[in-house]
């Protein structure tokens, strides 16, 4: 079962809003010369999960657990630490509704 994202629950002009801040984030993360990258991610509706199976591929629909969050898009962010990764242009439009900060890990 899918449970509904909270951005469901906002009317769209808290929506659009959100979406204002969005562009401005992203902007502010880009001229600060950070931002390397990200996507807005379709819902978890359209995910696929691919295992391994003895040796054969395995593709079903739908995440690898059933959950009641989900990601709704990222940005790939270079700083030297996470705490110059901590939103350096301001805090991030949807900070209420949580943000995952996950650092790369460096192959030597």
């Amino acid at each position: 079962m899918e449970t509904k994202p909270t951005g469901a629950k906002l009317s769209e002009t808290e929506r659009n809003a959100i979406s204002n801040e969005y562009m401005d984030f992203t902007k502010s993360m880009a001229q600060s010369g950070h931002l390397r990258g990200g996507n807005e991610l379709k819902p978890i509706s359209t995910a696929t999960t691919v295992r391994l199976r003895d040796k054969k591929r395995l593709v079903t629909d739908g995440p690898f657990a059933e959950t009641k969050e989900q990601l709704g898009g990222y940005y790939l962010v270079e700083a030297k630490d996470l705490d110059e990764a901590n939103w350096p242009r301001g805090p991030h439009p949807v900070g209420p509704l949580g943000i995952n900060r996950s650092p790369a890990h460096q192959s030597s």
